[in-house]
């Protein structure tokens, strides 16, 4: 029989940390803990080999925090570095834990102890296994976000109706995935997987919280004492909570209406799921290297001139949000600049990741993965596929051909140059999309 196990380390930090998201050099220094933060862990074990998965309700993690997570979790248990996955909701309610210029400041005490803490939560869920079984099915769920590429954001009043749906609910999740895991003692815990930027809020928020898919993870929990529950994010690249940006009390508000509607989405799943039955439990891991594009050296000198425009006006002032982004695209153009100038690197080498457990498949990489990839890499397999975001580091967006085409390019060529990379070529969404599913078929003879 499988074995499964599940724990949760608390991560929250202390008041006064500054939160990572919704803009740059916005000082969002935390004034209270609306609901605290979590590493969730679940490990799964067919008695030949092991894995654990370790979701946290975090912004996303660096590679350099999971290096140290591995190494610490494989000293506890031996578990092989391949088969220990960290994970990121993308709260953007906690503390700045990815490196993107301008967004919030390091915490060097918290980052310390950041490892130590998903390692134990790990090293807990392996302790923890115990003969259990694993249930699954897919339930609607719906009114929870929009595309935020091809939809418009709705006012609040009607993303608070229930009734409210999205315009263009095709390019966004309808279904979630549940996992139970049941003991012959009763439920030991639960996964919940479905893409959307969990975000509800401003930037004027202070409260430290995991949005509404950490809120409803934490209800969902009380309502089955003595359970663990993990919250697994999808494709979520390019879709949104459908209440981001109203005012804090509003935004208050909107995440316990969306957490409860998730929740009541998620219930009957948890309740009536069917066994998932025995089978092998794999992992598997790969370096990959993505093609990139960069913007020619002329284009560049360009792009810093126009920024350097904004912050050389006469009366330019540090609060005004032009001259804080200018600032940032200036130090980023800089960056570039003399990269290009050193023939500094191109590559940059990503990793994806690859579990069995039966008949389940899950796959991840370390980016903000877009809708459409979800789609095309579950078309391939005739199994369940939970294809995750944001796994074992935070490398920006892995977007969809189009996003190379719209005025701008923000998500597809600017937030590259924020993490430090250059911007992937327009091949981006086959290159990504062949490879996880190439990971797949060879969990599947594995």
């Amino acid at each position: 029989m499988s074995e499964f196990g599940l724990a949760k380390v608390d991560i929250t930090p202390r008041v006064g940390v500054e939160l990572y998201g919704y803009g740059p050099f916005l000082n969002r220094h935390s004034t209270a803990v609306r609901e605290p933060l979590y590493a969730r862990a679940f490990a799964a074990s067919d008695g030949e080999s092991t894995i654990v998965i370790c979701s946290c309700d975090l912004v996303g993690v660096s590679r350099e925090v999971t290096a140290e997570v591995r190494r610490r979790v494989t000293q506890a248990t031996g578990l092989p570095p391949d088969n220990v996955c960290v994970h990121g909701i993308h709260t953007h309610s906690g503390p700045r834990t990815k490196t993107t210029i301008g967004w919030g400041a390091d915490d060097p005490p918290y980052m310390e102890l950041l490892p130590r803490r998903i390692a134990r939560a790990c090293v807990q869920a392996v302790e923890n296994l115990t003969p259990a079984s694993l249930a699954h099915t897919v339930v609607p769920c719906e009114g929870i976000g929009y595309n935020r590429e091809q939809d418009t954001r709705p006012e609040l009043s009607e993303a608070l109706s229930e009734s409210w749906r999205p315009a263009r609910p095709e390019v966004t999740d309808t279904e979630a995935h549940v996992l139970r895991v049941d003991s012959c003692d009763g439920i030991l815990g639960f996964l919940t997987y479905f893409s959307c930027h969990p975000v509800v809020g401003p930037s004027t928020s202070r409260y430290i919280h995991s949005d509404f898919a950490g809120v409803a993870t934490n209800w969902l929990e009380r309502e089955w004492p003595g359970t663990v529950g993990l919250f697994l994010q999808g494709c979520e690249g390019d879709i949104n909570s459908c209440v981001v940006h109203h005012s804090e009390q509003e935004s208050l508000i909107a995440l316990d209406v969306i957490a409860a509607r998730y929740a009541r989405q998620i219930r009957p799943g948890l309740q009536e799921a069917p066994d998932l039955g025995d089978g092998p439990v794999r992992a598997l891991r790969q370096t990959i290297h993505l093609s990139r594009a960069p913007v020619p050296r002329e284009e560049l000198e360009q792009m810093l001139r126009e920024r350097e425009a904004i912050l050389d006006v006469l009366d330019a002032d540090d609060a005004d949000h032009a001259v804080r982004m200018a600032t940032v695209y200036a130090i980023a153009l800089r960056r570039e600049l003399a990269r290009q100038e050193a023939a500094g690197p191109l590559d940059h080498p990503a990793e994806i990741q690859g579990f069995r457990i039966g008949e389940l498949l899950i796959l991840g990489g370390p980016f903000e993965i877009m809708h459409r990839y979800k789609l095309r890499v579950q078309a391939e397999f005739e199994r369940p596929v939970l294809v995750m975001s944001l796994c074992n580091d935070a490398m920006g967006y892995a977007p969809v051909k189009e996003s190379f085409q719209k005025e701008g390019n923000y998500a597809a060529r600017m937030v590259p140059y924020l993490l430090g990379y250059p911007p992937f070529a327009p091949s981006v969404e086959d290159e990504l999309v062949a490879a996880l599913v190439g990971l797949g078929r060879r969990l599947e003879e594995a």
